[in-house]
C-alpha cells in the first residue's frame, strides 16, 4: 500500500501569464504558495485483475481505456499500471470547483503513488512535468502551468516560465494576515477559463504585479492592495470570474477592514482570499458570515507517507 499526500496551493498573483499562449511568446511569472491542505492518494494492490477507482463515484473496470476518471487514467497509462490495483482519493476540501488546485493536486498525487507503486520514486519536477503533459497536452484541458509546479514543488515559490521555467523560493509574514472564506459556490475551472479572453495589456500588468508581490510579501498593506488590484484586472479578462454575491461579500470585507484579496483560481466560486489585519479578523468574520478556512503555508510537496509493499 503507497499513500501519497499533495498540497493544495493558492494563486496569488501573476494568473493566466502561465498559459502557454503568452508566456511561449512574452514569458509569464506567477507568485503562489500551498498550504497545509491536501488530497490523498492510496494505491493497493489487488488480489485479482480488476481495476477500482474510488473518488465521489466507484468506479470497477477491466481495462485502463474504461476509467471514465480522465486524470487516473492517463497517470495510468503513462506510468504503465494497467491492471490489479486499487486507487482511492480522500481530500480536506471539497474536491472540485474550490478554486484551490485540487485537479492538479490529484494528477501529480496520482503520478507519485503509481512510480512508487511501480517500485521507485521520481524528482518533483518530473512529476510536474508529466502533470503538465497529462492535463495540458493530452487532456487539452484550457488551463496553464502554475498549478502543477506549486503542486510538485510546494512552498512559497515565485515561478518564471518562458523558454525554462525557473522558481525562487520565498519567506513571507504576510501568512499571519491571510484568510480564506468559503463562498459556498463550487464550479469546474475549465467552464470558467475557456471564456477568459487574451488581453496582452491586462496580462502584462498581471505579470508586473507578480514581481511586484515579491517586494511586498512582508508590507501586508501594500500586498493587500496589489491582490485588489490584480482582482480587478482578473475581472476585466472574463466577467464569469465573478457575480453579485461575490462582489458584495468582498465589498463587506472591505467596510469591515480587509486591506484587499480576490477569489482563488479560476474564478466564479470557491474561496476568497483576504488580507486582514490580525485586529480586523473577528470583524471581518462576523460581516462575512461564511465558513472560514483556518491555514498555514505549507514547505512541501507531494510526498509519499506510507509505503509498504510485500
Amino acid at each position: 500500500m503507497i499513500v501519497t499526500q499533495t498540497p493544495l496551493r493558492i494563486s496569488l498573483l501573476g494568473g493566466n501569464t502561465d498559459f502557454p499562449k503568452y508566456f511561449k511568446k512574452y514569458g509569464g511569472a506567477v507568485l503562489t504558495t500551498t498550504i497545509d491542505k491536501y488530497v490523498y492518494v492510496i494505491v493497493k494492490e489487488r488480489f485479482d485483475d480488476m481495476i477500482y477507482i474510488n473518488y465521489s463515484v466507484k468506479e470497477k473496470v477491466n481495462k485502463v481505456d474504461d476509467i471514465k476518471h480522465d486524470l487516473v487514467r492517463e497517470a495510468m497509462k503513462l506510468v504503465g499500471v494497467d491492471k490489479g490495483i486499487e486507487i482511492t482519493f480522500l481530500s480536506d476540501i471539497p474536491s472540485e470547483g474550490s478554486g484551490l488546485g485540487s485537479s492538479s493536486a490529484v494528477t501529480v498525487g496520482v503520478l507519485n503513488a503509481l512510480h512508487n507503486y511501480k517500485g521507485g520514486s521520481v524528482a518533483a519536477r518530473q512529476l510536474v512535468e508529466e502533470a503538465c503533459q497529462i492535463e495540458i497536452d493530452i487532456l487539452k484541458k484550457p488551463i496553464g502551468y502554475q498549478d502543477q509546479y506549486a503542486i510538485g514543488f510546494g512552498g512559497l515559490n515565485f515561478f518564471e516560465f518562458g523558454k525554462n521555467v525557473l522558481r525562487f523560493s520565498l519567506s513571507t509574514e504576510t501568512n499571519n494576515y491571510f484568510m480564506l472564506f468559503y463562498t459556498g459556490i463550487t464550479r469546474k475551472s475549465e467552464k470558467i477559463l475557456k471564456n477568459t479572453q487574451f488581453k496582452k495589456k491586462i496580462l502584462d500588468l498581471n505579470k508586473e504585479l507578480a514581481y511586484k508581490g515579491v517586494d511586498a510579501l512582508n508590507n501586508p498593506l501594500h500586498f493587500g492592495s496589489l491582490l485588489d488590484e490584480y482582482w480587478q484586472l482578473k475581472k476585466q479578462l472574463n466577467k464569469s470570474v465573478t457575480n453579485d454575491f461575490i462582489e458584495r461579500t468582498y465589498y463587506k470585507a472591505l467596510l469591515a477592514g480587509a486591506l484587499g484579496g480576490k477569489i482563488v483560481g479560476a474564478g466564479g466560486g470557491g474561496f476568497l482570499l483576504l488580507v486582514v489585519p490580525p485586529e480586523k479578523k473577528e470583524a471581518v468574520r462576523k460581516a462575512l458570515g461564511l465558513r472560514e478556512l483556518p491555514f498555514n503555508l505549507s514547505k512541501d510537496g507531494s510526498k509519499v507517507i506510507f509505503n509498504i509493499q510485500k
